[in-house]
């Protein structure tokens, strides 16, 4: 069988020998008889395997000791109303950024539970571009400041971080995360889906310091309420044990590569590569402020709505799945992501230099 090249936003490509060392231990986990998806999550075998995924994020990203890591179900979409029901306290207001498609689904959420202020709206630019930091504040009453560090449907990435003294500051990393070095001192919380940077679906990342989690009130039902998964260790009921596993498995990938500088490396190179082809000459297009492209979903236009039919028709054909762009905005985006090997953004800028040759 050939491989198909993997440009999806999500689920992300899964190096090979990730996928490979799952399928030696499926059906039988390290001789010992058994899948690891069959035996109970209070086993060894599965704590061993949660406590190390758990080990190497702390590790890969220097996670200061006064955090709490989660691996917990129902993905970033969950987390959008966990939480404000968390942290969005009392007379308090809690402050977002409306950057694009998925930080608007966390304002819309959030709006259902508790007073938002929207510090900056980029709809009427298209999602296009981002404030800079400087001209970023908190409203007097902020519970928490919360924004969304890449987009992956607009194509738009932060490239440097808001502070804002004592305000909690909250990032959906969903699409960015472990692809360049943070400071993770600056956020009281980092979350996000792991299916993008870090393995298959089925789970979320949760980092949260363990001061916010002193907010999560006592009257919220059991699996809402983060300080409970905190407190036992993400162990409070089944995990997604099958995706954690996966996630472990591709943390060891991600350290025996470099760890999370050689992601940032190879993000630049890898979205340097198509984005100087885009820049070289009027067949392709970027609709993204320069200032903001992301390295991690980059999207582009063609001259006609037909010819990126038709770019995305062969470009498959070719063994080059997933690049057509969102059904919101159009276009083309291909996603390169920890798991996109060079050689595969190799042969797409091939590919692409090929067709506007063709077709220009």
């Amino acid at each position: 069988m050939s491989r198909k090249l993997n440009f999806s936003a999500g689920p992300c490509a899964i190096p090979l020998e990730v996928l490979e060392e799952m399928q030696s231990n499926m059906s039988d986990y390290q001789g010992n008889g058994i899948s690891l998806v069959e035996v109970s999550h209070r086993h060894k075998f599965y704590d061993d395997v949660h406590n190390e995924a758990i080990s190497l994020f702390k590790e890969l990203m220097n996670i200061p000791d006064n955090y709490s890591i989660l691996f917990l179900g129902g993905g970033a979409t969950l987390a959008f109303s966990m939480i404000p029901m968390n942290f969005l306290t009392p007379g308090k207001t809690a402050d977002y950024v409306n950057s694009g498609t998925w930080a608007k689904k966390a304002i819309d959420d959030a709006k259902k539970i508790g007073k938002v202020n929207v510090v900056f709206d980029g709809k009427e630019g298209a999602y296009s571009s981002l404030p800079a930091v400087s001209e970023l504040s908190a409203s007097p009453d902020s519970a928490y400041f919360h924004f969304t560090s890449n987009e992956t449907i607009g194509g738009i990435q932060w490239k440097e971080w808001p502070e804002l003294g004592d305000i909690p500051v909250i990032c959906d990393m969903s699409s960015d995360i472990m692809s360049r070095e943070i400071d993770v001192s600056k956020f009281a919380m980092i979350y996000g889906g792991v299916q993008k940077n870090l393995g298959p679906a089925g789970a979320a990342f949760m980092i949260i310091r363990n001061d916010l989690l002193e907010r999560s009130p006592d009257t919220l039902t059991a699996y809402l309420n983060y300080k409970i998964h905190a407190d036992k260790g993400s162990m409070y009921n089944t995990p997604p044990v099958f995706t954690i596993w996966g996630v472990k498995l591709f943390l060891e990938w991600v350290k025996r590569n470099g760890g999370v500088p050689a992601m940032s490396a190879l993000a630049d190179k890898k979205s340097k590569m198509i984005y100087d082809l885009i820049d070289s000459g009027d067949f392709y297009r970027s609709p993204v402020d320069s200032a903001f492209r992301s390295t991690m979903n980059l999207v582009f236009r063609l001259p006609s709505e037909e010819l990126e039919a038709k770019f995305v028709k062969e470009a498959s054909a070719n063994g080059m799945m997933f690049l057509k762009g969102h059904r919101s905005v159009g276009g083309c985006r291909a996603s390169l992501y920890n798991g996109v090997p060079v050689s595969a953004v190799e042969t797409l800028v091939d590919f692409m230099k090929d067709f506007s040759v063709k077709n220009g």
